[in-house]
């Protein structure tokens, strides 16, 4: 249990992000004019009536010593993350307020990221973007229109694209617990005579992991050729490559073995006790993007971009007493012998293509801004497994499926925003296509559900700027936004007669911000309804598979507290809380009963949902005891704490099986120099979970009746205790 709620009640009084984040406009807007035309035309502007935070190359830099992208926006407003090695390398996820990876929505230059069948962004697969990353922006809510999968809860946007003013390099190392270790080194041509431009980064990352057989090996390249035609126009090609190989430990831990065994794994076990060596996730990523812009007058400005996101790999996995009939294959008779199980080694593969094309075209004048844009993308992917060793009776190499899928995405949205005095009026509509084909499941290979939807999804608000000088801005607003979203590969796995309805949410949001030079307070309140949520209820429907329900009703409201102060030039504060409610209407449970095979079925009433904790809130100060201009030496001091309230593993609001509070904190002491012959040296000493707290962020629940009696099985993702990082930063 946590012991740390004096500090809640001292975080609301901090509350922010980085005094960055809050800058008076003048900043913010010079900083937007320099990005992409890409990222202008999705991303939401200073004066968008929408909850954000940007995070800029300089806040990740400070972060990044081998974490994946998750941790370093982990002390963001409703933000929790979580990693199943426990260490924050591999695989590792976010939500926010609540909602998971599925429903946050991703984009790497504008390019969608999330996967389109899983609907999930899986940062494994692109390694050490941050060291790329020219800023992130991190919209709550709906948010504004972006390409890809619907936002039912953030939007995630990346941007990569930056290159170096002028030819240099730069190389990072780290190490710590865990046999934790990266290396990224990075170089750039800066703008030759012939406008062309080159930059690359080369990143490796490695870590055995906090819980058993749970390493990974992570692989990066990025390289982007810029071509500046003209002054009006330019052209520019990314090359971005990710390959892992990450031992299995998504199971996560019994809950009898968290005091025993905290880091036990029982993936790869064989049936005499023994584990097998290579339970391993194999996969490789690339991303091709091709980027066209170009300016036309003062006012307008174009971009077209053609993207090609590849992917294959496969698991590997040792299974015991699996049944010759689950992969199309006959007993094995020996004499009067009938062996219909067998222990095996299989792989699962997915190997998809996912391409298209997005553009923008954008007017800007002062106090109007509109943008048209869309994009149409394609994804094929094909599914299937092999048995590369059994016990008895299996042909070398033996196929047992191959399954494809197809879909097809395209939308379009118009954005206008208009100034009226101190008034900003914005509108956003959006018409999204989807059209869905599976040919088949693992389990279910005759099942071909076939899906299209059309999709509209408008977004109207207003800000009003209360104050608008160098030295002071004050501005509230207020939106309302509609999304839809389609359900994802495993909701489709039900006869026609019971297919998922896709989702729908209204979401309003109100704000108010008030940022002067040395601090900054802000606050957003939400209510979030969602229409046809789809959670898991237990129910098996009528194929024998557990997938999410649609449920009629639910929603998700807060309010987010966000401050930030800098009293002195050596002292900065910041920190963020959210307050919310989480419910599911009149929630319906489904229990396995193993005495007479049926399912009880239990209504629980108005309850939480799953993994959205009521508070979540974060705080930190940095402290620079030591500056000298002179010799450009700096000495800073960074203490960071997160607080996370009890999250339900299920929708009952059952609390024996819940995920406890628990409060995390981090130190970090960085030291900058210079050094001949680097123009600039940053050494980064950190030790993660200073106060050695035992807590679990994530795991799973499954209840049934046995012998007249209710049981629940719990699974936990626990995280490593105190653990240490050094790193050094090279810039020349």
């Amino acid at each position: 249990m946590c012991t740390c709620k004096p500090f809640i009640f001292l975080l609301p009084l901090l509350a922010g992000i980085t005094a960055q984040a809050q800058q008076p406009a003048k900043d913010s807007i010079g900083q937007q004019n320099l990005q992409p035309v890409e990222i202008r035309s999705l991303r939401a502007g200073s004066e968008a009536p929408f909850a954000k935070i940007e995070l800029s190359k300089q806040d990740l830099e400070k972060l990044n010593l081998g974490q994946d992208l998750p941790y370093l926006l982990q002390y963001t407003p409703s933000a929790v993350v979580t990693s199943d090695a426990g260490a924050g390398v591999g695989y590792t996820g976010l939500r926010i307020r609540g909602t998971d990876g599925t429903r946050i929505n991703v984009t790497l230059n504008g390019i969608p990221v999330n996967d389109a069948e899983s609907q999930g962004a899986f940062f494994v697969d692109f390694p050490d973007v941050a060291s790329s990353a020219g800023s992130v922006q991190v919209q709550r809510g709906v948010g504004t229109s972006t390409n890809g999968a619907g936002a039912f809860g953030a939007t995630i946007s990346i941007s990569t694209l930056d290159q170096m003013k002028r030819a240099g390099g730069s190389g990072s190392f780290s190490l710590g617990s865990f046999n934790t270790r990266k290396y990224t080194f990075k170089a750039g041509t800066g703008l030759l005579k012939n406008g062309l431009q080159f930059d690359v980064r080369l990143s490796g990352i490695g870590s055995d992991g906090y819980i058993d057989r749970s390493a990974s090996r992570l692989r990066s390249l990025q390289l982007i050729a810029g071509w500046k035609i003209s002054e009006q126009s330019s052209l520019r090609f990314l090359l971005m490559t990710g390959a892992e190989k990450t031992g299995q430990a998504w199971n996560g831990v019994p809950e009898d073995s968290l005091q025993t065994h905290r880091t036990y794994n029982e993936l790869g076990k064989k049936t005499d006790g023994s584990f097998y060596d290579d339970q391993t996730d194999n996969y490789q990523q690339n991303y091709y993007q091709l980027f066209f812009d170009k300016r036309f007058g003062t006012r307008w400005t174009a971009n077209v971009a053609l993207f090609l996101t590849a992917g294959k790999g496969y698991y590997q996995e040792y299974k015991t007493g699996e049944a010759y009939s689950d992969y199309g294959l006959a007993p094995f008779v020996a004499g009067a012998d009938t062996v219909r199980q067998t222990d095996l080694i299989r792989q699962l593969w997915l190997d998809n293509n996912h391409y298209g094309a997005v553009f923008s075209l954008l007017y800007e004048k002062p106090g109007t801004k509109i943008s048209f844009g869309g994009g149409m993308a394609r994804y094929e992917g094909n599914h299937f497994g092999y048995i590369t060793w059994a016990q008895l009776n299996v042909p070398d190499n033996y196929r047992w499926y191959r399954l494809d899928a197809e879909k097809t995405d395209a939308n379009l949205y118009l954005k206008a925003q208009h100034t009226v005095g101190k008034l900003i009026l914005f509108g956003d509509l959006q018409a999204r296509i989807v059209q869905y084909q599976i040919n088949g499941f693992r389990k279910n290979p005759d099942l071909k559900p076939e899906a299209n939807y059309t999709f509209f999804n408008p977004k109207v608000g207003i800000t009003w700027m209360l104050r608008n000088t160098n030295a002071e801005r004050q501005k509230a607003y207020l939106s309302f936004a509609v999304a839809n979203k389609e359900p994802n590969r495993d909701d489709f796995e039900a006869s026609p007669s019971s297919l998922p309805r896709p989702e729908r949410l209204y979401d309003v949001e109100a704000g108010y911000e008030w940022n002067r030079r040395k601090w900054s307070v802000a606050a957003n309140l939400y209510y979030m309804s969602y229409k046809d949520q789809l959670v898991l209820t237990g129910k098996i429907n009528d194929v024998g598979a557990y997938t999410r329900t649609n449920v009629p009703a639910s929603y998700r409201t807060g309010v987010e507290l966000t401050a930030a102060a800098r009293p002195a030039s050596w002292l900065s504060l910041q920190g963020n809380a959210t307050y919310a409610q989480n419910k599911i209407k009149d929630a319906v449970e489904y229990i396995d009963n193993w005495d007479d095979g049926t399912q009880q079925v239990v209504n629980h009433g108005n309850t939480d949902i799953a993994f959205s904790p009521a508070l979540i809130a974060a705080g930190s100060f940095i402290i620079a005891p030591y500056q000298n201009e002179q010799h450009a030496q700096r000495l800073e001091l960074e203490w960071h704490s997160k607080y996370v309230s009890r999250q339900y593993l299920d929708n009952t609001s059952n609390v024996a099986r819940s995920i406890d509070p628990y409060s995390v904190s981090d130190l970090r002491l960085r030291y900058h120099f210079s050094l001949r012959p680097f123009n600039e040296v940053t050494a980064t000493f950190a030790v993660l979970n200073v106060l050695d707290k035992k807590y679990e962020s994530n795991g799973y629940t499954y209840s049934y009746i046995n012998g007249g009696m209710l049981s629940a099985l719990n699974y936990y993702y626990p995280q490593a205790g105190r653990n240490w990082m050094v790193g050094l930063t090279m810039n020349w």
